[in-house]
């Protein structure tokens, strides 16, 4: 489902600058929003799903192979909120493991899933891919603890595909495929390979945030030896010598002003038509990102993946996103809601998204599915396998959602850039105004 994933990165971004989502309606299958019973006086049951626009297609299948009726409501943050406040969720929420997992669980709204993974034969935790630890907390921090959700498939969010015409052109030799460059040497690549015309950007020569400014801020810390968020993660430090590394790598990244950034933000919204469009000689996205390349013969022939940058010897290679499914605490139809899961997580949905390439298959048995027949699907694959035992779970707070310190980094880093302002200034700022916001979010917890 090339589209499908396309349309929801494109979403994941809308998010990341936090600005809101305009889809908001309610689908016309199956009965009316938040019933949870049954629809239609069909006598099946009636499972509401918030989701995205591009997966109603996949719940009419799962209409027929579950026996169910399957109601949407699409995705819209805002109305998720006010249907956990009110009691009355959808049975099954689409959201975010690396980013979500830690606020919702730590406020008590989503179910403890280990009881259902217990007696499952179609999903069993020996099979699941170490991604979805994302979905884990145990109520200090990411990556251990019940399972809340489960991811659909995932990629490691800071390697990076390229262009080897731009690369040629550029007279520049290609990135390593088993060594990680250096964020100083992938800066000055990008310096090298911009293209200007008139003053204006007309060739990008690297985007470096792919999935939001903040997490690839987290990634860049944790390259470096750090963490930006503090051990009970109520509050970030920019200023400790990681984080202001990768904090004055970004405003270096900016100033220079060679790929979208909080000053000049790509037009076309996401990397994916300009990169098709030849505008672009390297995009910062994971293995996701193949599966628009290898859709065009013509781009896979010019596009490779390479390693995620590093600035430290321990190799850091995050996921930024995880995106799967989770059921509210209070969600009507919980049986149901884990047969969805079982079908969609574990069958035939499960088996043609591993093979599409875009993304690596939440179950470690589903990995051998993933497309490696020609050059450009070979190449990708072995870059992907050696990339593998990098990965590592970076805790996110349970405190504030990513779209709201997005927020803060777009009110305060364009005005510094602009004013060259130093990084350490801007570290104070930052830390301030969201440490400010994490004391809210941590009194409301308790």
């Amino acid at each position: 489902m090339p589209m499908s994933t396309s349309l929801d990165r494109r979403r994941f971004l809308a998010l990341s600058a936090g600005t809101a989502l305009a889809s908001t309606g309610l689908s016309a299958c199956a009965g009316a929003a938040g019933t949870g019973t049954s629809g239609s006086g069909s006598g099946k049951t009636t499972l509401t799903v918030m989701t995205v626009e591009d997966e109603r297609k996949a719940l009419k299948d799962a209409e027929e192979a579950l026996g169910m009726n399957i109601n949407v409501i699409l995705w819209d943050p805002t109305k998720l909120n006010a249907m956990l406040a009110a009691k009355n969720p959808p049975d099954v929420v689409r959201g975010f493991g690396a980013t979500e997992t830690p606020y919702f669980a730590a406020r008590g709204l989503m179910t403890d899933l280990d009881p259902y993974f217990a007696k499952s034969s179609a999903l069993k935790v020996s099979d699941l891919d170490p991604v979805n630890d994302v979905w884990r907390y145990d109520g200090k921090k990411q990556g251990a603890g019940p399972r809340y959700g489960m991811a659909k498939d995932y990629s490691q969010d800071s390697m990076f595909w390229y262009r080897t015409d731009l690369f040629e052109a550029a007279k520049l030799d290609a990135p390593s495929a088993t060594e990680p460059i250096s964020y100083d040497e992938w800066l000055d690549l990008g310096k090298k390979l911009v293209k200007r015309r008139l003053g204006k950007v007309k060739v990008y020569g690297l985007n470096a945030t792919g999935m939001g400014v903040f997490p690839q801020l987290m990634g860049m810390t944790a390259s470096a030896g750090g963490t930006l968020f503090a051990e009970d993660l109520a509050t970030v430090d920019f200023s400790s010598p990681e984080a202001l590394k990768a904090l004055r790598w970004y405003l270096d990244y900016a100033k220079a002003d060679i790929g979208p950034n909080v000053v000049n933000p790509n037009p076309d919204g996401w990397d994916g038509p300009t990169y098709q469009a030849n505008r672009m000689a390297m995009s910062c996205n994971g293995y996701w990102f193949g599966g628009l390349i290898g859709a065009d013969a013509k781009l896979a022939k010019v596009s490779r993946f390479a390693p995620a940058p590093q600035f430290g010897g321990d190799r850091v290679s995050s996921c930024f996103g995880a995106t799967g499914f989770w059921i509210p605490r209070d969600a009507k139809n919980k049986d149901a809601s884990w047969k969805f899961f079982e079908w969609y997580f574990g069958g035939k949905p499960a088996q043609e998204r591993a093979a599409s390439g875009w993304g690596i298959p939440s179950l470690k048995s589903l990995r051998a599915n993933m497309p490696q027949t020609n050059a450009f699907q070979k190449q990708a694959f072995r870059v992907q396998e050696q990339e593998l035992p990098h990965f590592s779970v970076l805790s996110f707070t349970p405190y504030a959602q990513q779209a709201a310190l997005e927020g803060v980094l777009s009110k305060v880093l364009p005005g510094a850039v602009k004013s060259g302002t130093s990084a350490g200034k801007v570290a104070d700022t930052l830390n301030s105004r969201m440490n400010e916001q994490l004391a809210q979010g941590k009194e409301l917890v308790g």
